[in-house]
């Protein structure tokens, strides 16, 4: 990494793979309560959480010129445009388990460095991309980078140049999004804070109602300050709950009720569909990273 400082807390990578088109990076960190961090890069950076990230993880990007950005909340997967730090801040103590990856190649550096211009929204959208392509492919630069084998190099410049091309199209939407028009800042943290405070799925009718719009205005302007439907967000948001209570209840069958799933099949499918891990094996390796943290 070119730069990545960590205060209050410390880290260790895992398993590295680095070539000049990407290096992947298993980085697992102690985190300690009320931190601090900047992460940034001279090349495109990519962080997916594995483990639950610390209560109230947000995120802001530095000051560029007089525009100032606010704290947001962070998602699972996390992007960082070269030359563009963002600031980390967080409340509780976690065990964190992340994989990173740095897009090194000319494509990337063409694409990202060069041609995208870092608007608003588009920094906003970087604190969460909610892509299930992207998530697929991250987890398989982590397996390579586990077990590295013969043609790693070329596989690794193949998924590279797929991660680049998938996040310059989910940027280029963000901005045809936008310029259809979105909800405004105070009607998205309505919604944030209806789903922190009951974990189980609203209505389109009821956040419309929260929000002082129709259901129309709430989907349309909803897609066009997120990039993504209500719908994707909501679930998305309900297995970030999942992953948080995994960690600190033995029961699934309790996850399932808190979270509002009807059974703990239809949470294991939900959740191995996202993860690729069943909520037994997600909770298993979140026990064995805090008995070695």
């Amino acid at each position: 990494m070119d730069q990545a400082a960590e205060k209050r807390g410390r880290s260790r990578a895992g398993a590295d793979l680095s070539f000049s088109s990407a290096e992947v990076t298993i980085v697992r960190g102690s985190l300690s309560s009320g931190g601090a961090a900047t992460l940034a890069s001279d090349h495109a950076l990519l962080d997916l959480c594995i483990t639950p990230r610390p209560t109230n993880a947000r995120g802001a990007f530095a000051p560029d010129g007089f525009e100032r950005h606010r704290f947001e909340r962070l998602g699972d997967i996390v992007f960082v445009p070269p030359g563009h730090p963002l600031r980390l801040r967080w409340d509780g103590a976690e065990t964190q388990h992340s994989i990173r990856c740095e897009l090194r190649g000319r494509l990337a550096q063409n694409r990202f460095g060069e041609r995208m211009e870092w608007t608003g929204p588009r920094l906003t959208a970087a604190l969460d991309i909610a892509s299930h392509t992207v998530r697929l492919l991250l987890r398989r630069l982590a397996e390579e980078a586990r077990a590295p084998r013969r043609d790693s190099k070329l596989l690794v410049g193949s998924i590279a140049s797929q991660l680049t091309i998938e996040l310059c199209r989910y940027f280029e939407e963000i901005a045809e999004e936008t310029a259809q028009g979105g909800l405004a800042p105070w009607r998205l943290r309505v919604i944030d804070e209806r789903l922190e405070r009951d974990a189980t799925p609203p209505s389109l009718e009821e956040l419309a109602a929260l929000c002082s719009v129709s259901v129309r205005q709430l989907t349309r302007g909803f897609l066009g300050s997120r990039g993504c439907t209500v719908g994707q967000y909501v679930h998305h948001h309900r297995l970030e709950m999942v992953k948080r209570l995994l960690a600190t209840q033995e029961s699934i069958k309790q996850v399932a009720d808190a979270v509002g799933f009807a059974s703990t099949s239809s949470l294991a499918h939900a959740f191995r569909r996202a993860t690729g891990l069943t909520p037994r094996q997600y909770q298993q390796r979140i026990w064995r990273s805090k008995e070695h943290a």
